[in-house]
């Protein structure tokens, strides 16, 4: 009797914990598990984000560095806009924004949580425009908006951390709580379990990040020649799409103009 009352409750607590860490992405209106709040995992991205400056350079190039910070800005402006009009302003509860261009020649780009992104030098000779640009931008900072990466940190702690609390795993594992923090943010490859969950974050930060661009006032349809030519940059380097955590550039296009219409209606207003 002890035993099965013990059971139950057992259940009735992950049932309590499954459904408290239930939320809805804006926009695609997917379902998401994330049990990792805000408030522990922002002075974490901010201290990484601070150690990552402090280890590159930054791009010397006044004018591209203005054109890294002016688009940002309009698709912060953006993201902030939708968050009014939704009255989901704590959505961006505790975001610090800052967007830096590092010289690198990777053809790279990434966001943290609270707002902090990293533009590569080498990724503008895809760009080209502004508007290609604000593809990337738009993209990047969808991921953070939609908590991907406290989605996959959630996923880490149940399976690595056997459910453990973010806070009790910061404070009895340390090291391990902060390897499973880079690579829930796409620092480290994983082949396995992973794949598919973070093909589904792409193609979402995909849609999202052209309803942003389109309501910064950036043509939507910029989209696809910018993947048409990161297609041409890849090219003979791009693993197949089953190695990869992105969509295939002629699956990633096709998906995307599909999406096209709904972004231009942003783009109209």
């Amino acid at each position: 009797m002890k035993h099965t009352l013990k059971s139950k409750l057992v259940i009735l607590c992950g049932l309590v914990l499954l459904l408290s860490g239930c939320t809805q992405v804006e926009i695609t209106g997917r379902k998401q598990f994330n049990l990792v709040p805000d408030s522990l995992i922002n002075p974490m991205s901010f201290q990484s984000y601070s150690e990552f400056l402090t280890q590159n350079k930054a791009s010397d190039d006044f004018s591209k560095t203005q054109m890294v910070k002016r688009v940002g800005s309009r698709i912060q402006k953006a993201v902030e806009q939708y968050c009014v009009e939704n009255c989901i302003e704590d959505r961006l509860e505790g975001y610090e924004w800052e967007f830096n261009l590092i010289e690198d020649e990777q053809l790279n780009a990434w966001a943290m949580p609270g707002g902090k992104m990293a533009v590569y030098t080498g990724i503008l000779e895809v760009t080209q425009t502004e508007a290609g640009l604000a593809v990337v931008i738009g993209h990047e900072i969808a991921h953070a908006f939609a908590k991907h990466g406290a989605e996959r940190m959630t996923h880490g702690l149940l399976v690595d951390l056997g459910g453990m609390a973010l806070s009790k795993a910061l404070a009895s594992r340390p090291a391990q709580t902060q390897n499973l923090f880079l690579q829930s943010y796409g620092i480290g490859t994983q082949v396995g379990v992973l794949l598919p969950f973070s093909r589904t974050h792409e193609n979402e930060a995909d849609h999202l990040g052209l309803i942003f661009m389109a309501m910064a006032g950036y043509d939507p349809q910029e989209a696809v020649a910018f993947w048409q030519r990161m297609a041409t940059a890849k090219e003979g380097a791009a693993p197949p799409e089953f190695l990869s955590t992105h969509p295939a550039d002629s699956t990633r296009i096709r998906n995307i103009q599909k999406l096209i219409p709904e972004a231009m209606q942003y783009y109209k207003r």
